[in-house]
């Protein structure tokens, strides 16, 4: 198996964390990465995932959710044509570390028979992708707490 996780320090709780992830209608809006996501969030659920990787092309993939621990973790699971060849399970973890600090833990483990050779195809541009989008909910989270607070 291989597998990409990237992690970063909000300034925020948790639960503001959460909402701002799971808000997937609001994705287009600060997402660089993960574009749009349609569909429920509930285990056994098909969602309807587009990405635009740096320097890469759209994909959009369907993906069926596979754990939704609310203000823990969300995790979805898809293939490429069919299950074995190409699989794919990404993961997103919060951990407080903090009353007003979280962690975020987002990443991908890749299986199956091409996924030796197509994870080296992928993996840079993958993780820019993964690292991109956690600067930017980082920027949106703490925005959005910050204005919280202030009011």
């Amino acid at each position: 198996m291989k597998s990409i996780s990237t992690n970063i320090i909000i300034n925020a709780p948790v639960e503001q964390v959460w909402e701002v992830l799971m808000d997937h209608a609001n994705y287009p809006k600060w997402n660089p990465f993960i574009k749009n996501i349609a569909g429920n969030a509930e285990p056994g659920s098909t969602l309807s995932v587009q990405i635009h990787p740096p320097e890469g092309k759209p994909m959009t993939f369907k993906p069926v959710v596979v754990c939704n621990r609310p203000q823990r973790e969300f995790r979805w699971k898809g293939h490429l044509f069919v299950k074995g060849l190409f699989d794919g399970e990404h993961f997103f973890q919060l951990e407080a570390l903090d009353f007003d600090q979280t962690q975020l833990i987002h990443g991908e483990h890749f299986s199956g028979v091409l996924s030796g050779m197509l994870f080296k195809m992928m993996e840079t541009n993958t993780r820019n992708g993964f690292e991109a989008m956690n600067k930017a909910l980082k920027q949106a989270v703490e925005q959005a707490f910050t204005q919280k607070q202030s009011a």
